[in-house]
């Protein structure tokens, strides 16, 4: 039986009459509100500055509006897209008994012209009429995005930050490495800890010693380096600690079920766990679709041809399990989805990248299926014997 998915379709009955709609488009200093209210033949649009109170001053207004005109309002629905400025506002307003939706921006449909009028009131009726789509109980109108717990949301910061930390100390090293090119250096590997105290020794290939403005600025690079080193191995450690002192809790029991299997490491696990494994996901086409490792076909007529991944989902969660599909090749042969995957590449080394995704998708479901169901996935080892 298919499962039933409150992000795409209403499971309430949508009753207009005693239904006070609207929606906002969100920028950094002002926001446009559209509202559809009983007995109103217009719909009011008022433009407000970033102010959730005014916002709710608007909402009752317009409310006490409708019910003057003898409709009473019994729901107060509203909606804007998810971007920059998070869930804070949906988690508000459901503090002050409204109910809040927040539309996933890409499922939103739009004009195809080449250049068409685009300004925030014209977006807004857009967003109205996809929203109001969606509140019947209509398919394909849009899709939600869940509105996640302050506890859930901030439990991804830490491997969202340790990421973002290795990312710019690849960026610190890289151009590091463009100084020294520059000046004709090569084979000197400035991520070294040894590095900052043979800066004196290099020379240029004239002989000469390093420029006084470019060695001050490879000095201050490597102890930018240092810094975020140091930041990383403290996200380690109060990762580790968090894991330690609560180990049977549910996000920490899953990060070390998964920790457990040979060749997927405690970083990886970390981030499936917050990023996938903590969200509500009916089934394996969910699971896929999240981790954006579903294809994008493109058939008309007799045209049928593959335009690659989708890219919808996580791509944190995408780029993760393509590295891990490629380590268990290495670390889990005898497993049966690895198996699998040599069958049907062969000796055919241009089939190997395409069908690497293929394999990221089944294992990431059989991880789901591991973390929440407890079915080990075939030929898989561990590190220890369970």
């Amino acid at each position: 039986m298919p499962v039933a998915d409150h992000l795409s379709r209403s499971p309430v009955a949508f009753e207009e009459a005693s239904t006070l709609v609207a929606v906002i488009d969100m920028s950094l200093s002002s926001w446009v509100v559209l509202g559809l209210v009983p007995g109103l033949k217009r719909r009011p649009e008022k433009k407000l500055g970033a102010d959730e109170a005014g916002l709710l001053s608007l909402v009752h207004r317009w409310r006490d509006e409708a019910e003057r005109r003898g409709n009473r309002i019994e729901r107060i629905c509203v909606a804007f897209e998810a971007g920059r400025d998070g869930f804070w506002l949906a988690r508000w307003l459901e503090d002050q008994g409204i109910e809040p939706h927040v539309i996933h921006a890409s499922s939103i449909p739009v004009k195809r012209e080449q250049r068409r009028a685009k300004t925030d009131r014209l977006d807004c009726r857009l967003l109205m009429r996809a929203y109001v789509g969606w509140l019947r109980g209509e398919a394909e109108h849009c899709r939600m995005v869940a509105v996640p717990s302050i506890e859930a949301e901030d439990a991804k910061t830490p491997n969202r930050e340790r990421a973002a930390r290795s990312r710019e100390c690849t960026r610190v090293i890289n151009r590091m490495k463009s100084t020294l090119a520059r000046l004709g250096i090569r084979g000197f590997k400035p991520d070294l800890k040894k590095a900052a105290r043979r800066l004196d020794e290099l020379r240029l290939p004239t002989g000469e010693a390093l420029p006084p403005n470019a060695r001050a600025e490879l000095r201050r690079d490597m102890a930018l380096l240092r810094v975020l080193r140091e930041q990383i191995e403290e996200i380690k450690d109060a990762r580790d600690t968090r894991l330690a002192e609560a180990p049977d809790e549910t996000p920490h029991a899953r990060v070390r079920m998964l920790a457990g299997i040979r060749g997927l490491g405690v970083e990886t696990a970390d981030m499936l766990v917050s990023e996938a494994f903590s969200r509500d996901l009916p089934d394996r086409r969910a699971v896929a679709r999240y981790g954006g490792l579903t294809g994008s076909p493109d058939e008309s007529g007799a045209k049928r041809r593959e335009r690659g991944l989708a890219r919808a989902g996580n791509a944190r969660v995408r780029h993760g399990m393509i590295q891990l599909a490629w380590r268990f090749l290495w670390f889990q042969p005898d497993c049966g989805l690895v198996q699998w995957y040599r069958e049907r590449t062969g000796a055919d080394r241009n089939a190997r990248k395409k069908l690497i995704v293929a394999l990221a998708r089944k294992l990431l479901i059989a991880l789901w299926r591991f973390v929440t169901q407890g079915v080990v996935p075939e030929g898989v080892v561990f590190h220890h014997a369970r």
